[in-house]
């Protein structure tokens, strides 16, 4: 492969890593009380009761 064949692919994978570092450093955990985090269980849960019986 020439050398800008090369050079291309370099910048793609760069720019690839680059972004998921970016997203990586930018993604945050929710602050969630105590009352959300038992309801978003209670779907869940329900979710995979329903999940199940659908099977």
């Amino acid at each position: 492969m020439p050398w800008y064949a090369w050079l291309i692919l370099l910048v793609a994978i760069g720019s690839i890593v680059g972004g998921l570092m970016m997203l990586r450093d930018s993604a945050k955990k929710l602050p969630l009380t105590e009352e959300q985090l038992r309801r978003v269980h209670e779907r869940n849960a329900e979710a995979d009761a329903q999940d199940a019986r659908n099977r």
